[in-house]
């Protein structure tokens, strides 16, 4: 959503589901993929989800990996940190900005995909998993 809470609660996973659903009048399913952060848990936000089709997914514990957002981290990092010298986190906050816009502008563009593909090899590399998606076989 390209949106930062100044702290996470539950209050600022609701408001975001909400926002989210209402992205989605239509009444189609959602499914949200959290990591098990406790305030993504609570009674309330279980209560509003089931009443309004959102179904949570949790990513496995210590497996963050697994959340398909991680991999677009790697060329958010390489397009608008690195190699850079933002004076305050206002002009930092506006190159992020800056990116999320030209990224979904340009989702096919050849060097989105080119880190794409560089940064889920990284993960795979760092998880020791194939391309065939099971996990390498460790020496005993």
């Amino acid at each position: 959503m390209g949106r930062q809470p100044a702290q996470e609660g539950a209050g600022n996973t609701l408001a975001a589901l909400k926002s989210i659903r209402a992205t989605r009048p239509d009444g189609a399913p959602i499914y949200a993929i959290l990591d098990n952060l406790s305030a993504h848990k609570g009674a309330d936000i279980r209560r509003w989800a089931k009443k309004n089709k959102v179904d949570s997914c949790f990513t496995p514990t210590y497996a963050s990996w697994a959340n398909p957002i991680e991999a677009h981290f790697g060329p958010l990092r390489q397009f608008t940190i690195a190699n850079s010298n933002h004076p305050n986190h206002t002009v930092q906050t506006r190159a992020l900005h800056a990116y999320l816009r030209w990224r979904n502008a340009n989702a096919r563009h050849r060097a989105v995909l080119a880190a794409g593909r560089k940064e889920r090899a990284r993960i795979r590399c760092e998880k020791g998993i194939r391309w065939g998606g099971r996990p390498l076989a460790t020496a005993v």
